[in-house]
């Protein structure tokens, strides 16, 4: 083996370390070690930097502003509550969860996908009395499955796809080719985590579940006329058991109900008043159909898409402390309009807020414009200033236009119409364009880390080819197969899978892609079946937390310990190993 060969795999071998053991994060890993590639001239500039111009990294890139403008209008949260609705055993949440979700991951990246869903979960196994950890890695798996069933599903079937297109014997893969893998394993899926997580997943709370919020306010919320909340009942509305809130009363034209029956029906301009923490305030702010009762909210400037909540503890100096908030005109000192108030961690009860007489110490909770925190942080009227994390109030009026962006951009593909990344630039340009996503809001959405991840990894992958790593390997493969392209695809397939448990998924497939191309070469076998597999086995990460990112991002809100991936993970991916392994070569033969 040549001197290169040994550089890199010394460098391959030095960056897996790292993101195994968590010494460095995956961008900054592979960064480095695409770094000491080019310093010892195993890679030229143009191949290191060639991944950075990549059309399937752009794709994944341009994908997060498509999720973006789903997101700030609330139309995947209104599907999503839709399809969930009132499950009778968490055998029954679980499929009503993973039967969307798998849905939905197979044309969006399954990242964001999981981002929007894990307060939506949370909440909605609140408000169900539902063990949270017997949701979340089920969430996880299921958008992994789904990811696998067309080429826009996961950033690593669209970075192999355009590995694909750049070897002129072999086809391209159409939208919905991988369809006759993917649907095979999500259902093989489904049925694993229905049987199985009653005895190998915990019964177990979120982390955050266990802390306590001191912060509690009293909030009145409106019900909008013309709205879909009109005509539902409490209960049907899901106003009944919201987590961390409780329905003290309804104002219906000065009729006050202070023991809310869950059957009692929703009219336009009904007033809700909620007792609860900061965070069920926001919950609140994102249903459809409700918005805050307080009249100076709608007496702002800023129209509620430039708007978000804010927390502000009123200073002793304060010019309003002593006076009511009436008094003071606060709205018109500060451009900002008090949905509620706290006092010592405790809600202020029988009083408008017009009518409370601020005092020293007092947290505000505020709708306001977006530069307020920044602008009054170091002002000497409060003592604390702090903006709530995704407080702007969704847009659900444009939530069916993003739907049918979306529905275009996957229609135009699946047809043929355009190629996928033209018609994901149109899609994101639609939605900033109709005003679904703000451009400043849009850049946010993106997950920069991952896209140096995936063009650094590339850089990795020309230097395994090049420094003749890859031949190497594949023989190695090829005399552990004995001359058989199944159990050569096996090995392939498992070298891939243990790969993609201590490493992201991009990087697993672009590493191994040139020795699939070459372990398929030596077995004088068509590259097509080696392609799938790696596809399949880089994105069928379960074992561990760190072998997917969705793990990664529901450890914590499941509240779970790494020994739960090990118990439930490793027979998934072996059961899922076996049914990809035998259907592939019936599907794309040798």
């Amino acid at each position: 083996m040549l001197l290169e060969a040994w550089i890199t795999i010394g460098v391959v071998l030095v960056c897996l370390y790292a993101m195994a053991s968590n010494k460095a994060p995956p961008d900054v890993a592979l960064v480095g070690g695409l770094t000491l590639l080019l310093v010892t001239g195993i890679v030229t500039p143009s191949e290191a930097l060639g991944g950075f111009s990549n059309e399937g990294m752009i794709t994944v890139a341009v994908l997060f502003l498509v999720v973006a403008g789903l997101k700030e209008t609330g139309a995947i949260q209104w599907v999503g509550n839709k399809a969930l609705g009132r499950p009778r055993s968490v055998a029954s949440a679980q499929a009503r969860l993973m039967i969307p979700v798998s849905i939905v991951s197979a044309f969006l990246n399954n990242t964001p996908v999981v981002a929007m869903m894990i307060p939506a979960v949370t909440d909605w196994a609140k408000k169900n009395q539902l063990p949270v950890s017997k949701l979340m890695i089920p969430l996880s798996y299921a958008t992994i499955v789904g990811g696998t069933c067309t080429l826009i599903g996961t950033s690593t079937n669209l970075v192999v796809a355009s590995l694909l297109t750049k070897q002129s014997q072999l086809p391209p893969l159409a939208l919905f080719d991988l369809v006759w893998i993917g649907v095979p394993l999500v259902i093989v899926t489904w049925i694993y985590v229905l049987l199985a997580s009653p005895k190998l997943l915990p019964d177990r709370q979120s982390a955050r579940s266990t802390f306590r919020d001191m912060r509690k306010y009293i909030v009145e919320m409106i019900v909008t006329p013309g709205s879909s909340l009109e005509g539902q009942t409490i209960e049907t509305a899901g106003l009944r058991h919201l987590p961390g809130l409780y329905l003290i009363e309804l104002d219906r034209e000065g009729e006050i109900m202070p023991a809310v029956s869950p059957q009692q029906k929703l009219k336009g301009n009904d007033r809700l008043i909620f007792a609860g923490i900061v965070d069920s305030v926001l919950d609140l702010q994102r249903i459809r159909g409700l918005a805050p009762a307080t009249d100076q909210v709608f007496k702002l400037d800023a129209p509620r898409g430039n708007r978000c909540l804010v927390e502000a503890v009123v200073a002793a100096n304060c010019p309003l402390v002593g006076k009511t908030v009436r008094e003071g005109r606060f709205r018109t000192v500060y451009d900002a309009a008090i949905i509620a108030v706290s006092r010592n961690g405790e809600p202020i009860e029988g009083a408008k807020i017009g009518d409370i007489v601020l005092e020293a110490g007092d947290t505000l909770l505020l709708e306001t414009h977006n530069e307020f925190a920044e602008r009054h942080k170091n002002s000497r009227d409060f003592y604390l200033v702090s903006q709530l994390e995704d407080s702007t109030p969704p847009q659900h009026n444009k939530a069916v236009l993003s739907l049918l962006i979306l529905g275009a951009m996957v229609l135009s593909v699946g047809l043929g119409l355009l190629p996928m990344l033209t018609a994901a630039l149109l899609a994101a340009g639609a939605m900033i364009m109709t005003r679904c996503v703000r451009a400043r809001v849009a850049r946010r959405h993106v997950d920069w880390s991952l896209l140096v991840t995936i063009g650094a990894s590339f850089g990795i992958s020309a230097a395994i080819e090049s420094s003749g790593l890859a031949g190497v390997i594949g023989e190695l493969i090829v005399s552990a197969a004995v001359g058989s392209p199944w159990i050569a695809l096996a090995l392939v397939y498992v070298a891939t899978m243990l790969t993609t448990e201590f490493v992201t998924n991009n990087t697993a497939a672009v590493l191994m892609f040139p020795i699939a191309l070459a372990t398929a070469t030596q077995v004088d076998a068509s590259p097509m079946p080696f392609v799938i597999a790696l596809m399949i086995a880089a994105s069928c990460g379960f074992a561990t937390p760190v072998g997917y990112q969705t793990n990664l991002m529901v450890y914590g809100p499941g509240g779970y310990r790494f020994s739960d991936y090990l118990r439930f993970g490793i027979p998934l991916s072996m059961l899922l190993a076996v049914v990809a392994i035998i259907l592939i070569p019936l599907i794309w033969t040798f």
